[in-house]
Parts: structure tokens; C-alpha cells; sequence
């Protein structure tokens, strides 16, 4: 008898261990299909990086465009103190529509060097840690794009800036803005001004940049439409769970 009882008991709890490991397993794999599964470290990083190069990819390529500068809300103005100057010369013969033609020259140079931009995220996307992932993916809506920012400023200004200068002479802003600008400081009592735009361009069109990387970012972010893989379906789960 008593070995009937013991074998019962051994079945009995052997059944129970079953259910409860099938009803975890049951349970995780429900996780996993609503995207709640655990993230390892490893999906975190390569889901981020998949994350970035889309929206670095979309956001090089929309400002690299015909008028993805000139036409969009990232449109390059003219700095305060070339707008003084060409404000002065409207009513100076061969100067009356300078302004408009110095704004669709500096953007079409910034459109020009917007394509140099995307090796040098892809190799900031590259080297960014497992640290740096987990503190994007539960950070603010821009925060990958303040890392990429940190990260790349200074090289891209370094390779926009020629390749600005070089646009801007060979679409002749430089020499049109040169020429307005010798043009006001021989008028009588103006404040000559500096007939470099370089700097200017080169700088707005990087906020652009990275105006446009902040938008993409906060997109993908908000619309888990825009979660075209499993990876990033899951790795944003964990930052949409976080949020609630």
C-alpha cells in the first residue's frame, strides 16, 4: 500500500513540475509574440543600429535631394548681417533680387554636401557600446540623436565645409555674395561687413541634418507601424512598455 501512495505521490508531482515548466514556457512564448520578451544586450545594441540607419539613411537622403533643403522647413536663410546688406543694395542696379538668389545658392550647396554625411553615421552607429544603446532606447525622443550629434559634429563640419565652399563657388554664391558685399561697403556710412558665408551654410546645414535625424527619430519612436522588423518591434516594445 504504502508503495501504491509513494508511486502516486512521485507521479502526481512529477505531472505538477510538468504543467508549471509548460505554463512558464507557454507563458514566455506569449511574451515573445506580443514583443514583452526579455531583451538580451546583444538585441538591444544591433536593434538600435538598425533603428539609427534607417533614419540616418531617410534623413541624408531627403536633404540631399533637388530642394530637400530649399523646400522644407530646414531652409538655410541668409545670416542677420547678410540680410542688412541685401536689404540696402534692392534698389542698386544688377542687385534687386540678390537675397532670393544667395538663399537657392546656399541650399542647393548644403543639398550637394548633405551626401557626405552618411559614412561618417554609419561609423558613429558602429561604434556605439551596449551602454550607449540601453541609455537611447529608454531616453528622451532625441536621444540618439543628441548621441550622434556629441559623436559627429565635428567631422562633419570638417567634410561639409569643403565641400560647401566648393558648391557655393562653383553655383557662383560666393562670388554673388562677394560682389554684394564689396557693393555695400563702398555705400557711405555702413559697417563693412565679412564676405564669408562658409561658416554660416556649413553650420545651418547641419542643423538640418540633424534636425531632420531628430523627426525620423521620433517617428519610428511613435508609430510602431514604422517597425518594419521583428527586431525593432521587439526592441521598442521594452522603451513603449517603459513609457506607460
Amino acid at each position: 500500500m504504502k508503495k501504491i501512495v509513494l508511486t502516486l505521490f512521485v507521479v502526481a508531482f512529477g505531472l505538477s513540475a510538468a504543467s508549471a515548466q509548460l505554463l512558464k514556457d507557454l507563458q514566455k512564448g506569449a511574451k515573445d509574440l506580443l514583443g514583452g520578451g526579455e531583451l538580451s544586450s546583444a538585441e538591444v545594441g544591433k536593434g538600435l543600429k538598425e533603428a539609427l540607419s534607417k533614419g540616418v539613411e531617410k534623413g541624408v537622403n531627403d536633404l540631399s535631394a533637388t530642394d530637400g533643403y530649399f523646400k522644407s522647413m530646414y531652409k538655410i536663410l541668409l545670416p542677420e548681417e547678410a540680410q542688412k546688406v541685401t536689404t540696402r543694395l534692392k534698389a542698386v542696379p544688377g542687385f534687386s533680387n540678390v537675397e532670393a538668389d544667395l538663399i537657392e545658392k546656399m541650399n542647393r550647396g548644403a543639398e550637394k554636401a548633405a551626401k557626405e554625411a552618411a559614412p561618417i553615421f554609419a561609423s558613429a552607429i558602429t561604434s556605439m557600446t551596449i551602454q550607449d544603446a540601453m541609455d537611447i532606447l529608454m531616453g528622451a525622443d532625441n536621444s540618439a540623436t543628441t548621441y550622434l550629434r556629441k559623436s559627429t559634429f565635428q567631422q562633419l563640419y570638417d567634410k561639409f565645409n569643403p565641400v560647401i565652399v566648393k558648391a557655393l563657388d562653383e553655383i557662383g554664391a560666393n562670388e554673388l555674395w562677394r560682389s554684394a558685399a564689396t557693393a555695400y561697403n563702398n555705400l557711405p556710412l555702413v559697417t563693412r561687413v565679412n564676405s564669408d558665408l562658409d561658416d554660416h551654410v556649413t553650420t545651418k546645414a547641419l542643423d538640418g541634418l540633424f534636425g531632420k535625424i531628430q523627426e525620423e527619430e521620433k517617428t519610428i519612436r511613435r508609430n510602431p507601424a514604422l517597425r518594419t522588423s521583428e527586431l525593432l518591434k521587439k526592441v521598442f516594445s521594452k522603451q513603449d512598455g517603459n513609457r506607460k
